[in-house]
């Protein structure tokens, strides 16, 4: 597993420690994926209702709070593909 995904689910555990109402993917661009769901944070490539794609300077941003995921998607350095509701749930928690 990429040492970028497991230091992704260590901060992200700390952001979503009451878990996430859907299941989420995070696919970080030749590195792997992660799944955010009620159960936590965990590396992954499951089925969810809601896939998000960056690479991993965006996503890095993202976690750091120095990029806006909502702007990051309008810049299209953010894919999303499912659930753009759970999407925004989950842009406002990273946020």
């Amino acid at each position: 597993m990429s040492e970028v995904v497991n230091a992704a689910v260590a901060a992200l555990s700390g952001k979503l420690s009451g878990g996430f109402s859907g299941v989420a993917k995070f696919v970080i661009e030749n590195e792997g994926a992660l799944i955010i769901d009620s159960a936590g944070v965990r590396a992954g490539d499951d089925e969810a209702d809601v896939t998000l794609t960056a690479d991993r300077e965006t996503f890095e941003g993202i976690l750091s709070g120095d990029v806006n995921p909502t702007a990051a998607f309008m810049q299209g350095k953010l894919a999303v593909d499912g659930d753009m509701g759970l999407a925004m749930q989950l842009g406002a928690v990273l946020s």
